[in-house]
């Protein structure tokens, strides 16, 4: 029997969460962070709600997770966001040690890639999953802000 547990599955998850940011009017960015299948953190972006620059949902999943576990490592721990992670959440993640991070959308102005940001060694990175979904998120989002 095939694996139902895909980078495909979680990052479904992850755009629920985006969708949820997209309803309260925060740019459209959903994170979840799992282990061994199980989905440890949840969330997106707050930046809105809690008036924070920091509020990005990398970073409030990367705080949920390490209060999960009872640590501050994430070894063993896939991230999966929406949009390619900015040069601070990369800068978190780094010192996180998470050991994979699996994104959708490129962000080509303020992505980690972009920007030459450097993550962990021995973290693992996949792009490109569900792209599409994610970027038509983000463009539907700016749209209904232009109106």
């Amino acid at each position: 029997m095939e694996n139902p547990f895909t980078d495909e599955y979680f990052m479904k998850k992850a755009l629920q969460e985006a969708e949820v940011a997209f309803g309260q009017g925060e740019i459209p960015v959903g994170a979840i962070i799992v282990v061994e299948n199980k989905v440890i953190a949840r969330t997106h972006n707050l930046t809105e709600l809690l008036n924070d620059v920091t509020a990005h949902a990398e970073m409030q999943a990367i705080t949920s997770a390490a209060n999960f576990i009872g640590g501050k490592y994430l070894k063993g721990c896939t991230l999966y966001v929406t949009l390619e992670p900015c040069q601070m959440c990369a800068g978190a993640l780094y010192w996180s040690q998470i050991s994979k991070i699996v994104f959708g959308a490129r962000d080509e102005q303020r992505g980690f890639m972009s920007m030459g940001t450097k993550l962990h060694p021995k973290t693992e990175v996949v792009s490109g999953v569900l792209a599409q979904e994610s970027a038509d998120l983000m463009l539907r989002f700016f749209a209904s802000k232009r109106k």
